[in-house]
């Protein structure tokens, strides 16, 4: 994700602020530890950007099933500077 939003922005630094974060794991029905798997995602943007850029409201849930067998697709909304 963070490479696509280099590409597209030209800098990492015009990023303002990661608002939200929607994980989607893939998991079986038994599975209860979605919270710490999506929580690598969350303390790399909070350790790249700080808490207040990187502070994001965050929802992460499991699916039994990802496009192309992957094991977690992550989305995002970052507000951006001009």
């Amino acid at each position: 994700m963070l490479g696509s939003l280099a590409r597209a922005l030209g800098d990492l630094d015009r990023i303002s602020a990661w608002v939200r974060v929607f994980g989607m794991i893939n998991a079986a029905p038994s599975f209860q530890q979605l919270s710490p798997v999506m929580n690598g995602f969350s303390d790399l943007i909070l350790e790249l950007f700080g808490p207040e850029i990187g502070g994001h409201a965050r929802t992460v849930v499991g699916v039994s099933e990802l496009p192309f067998d992957l094991p977690i697709e992550i989305e995002a909304e970052v507000l951006v500077r001009s």
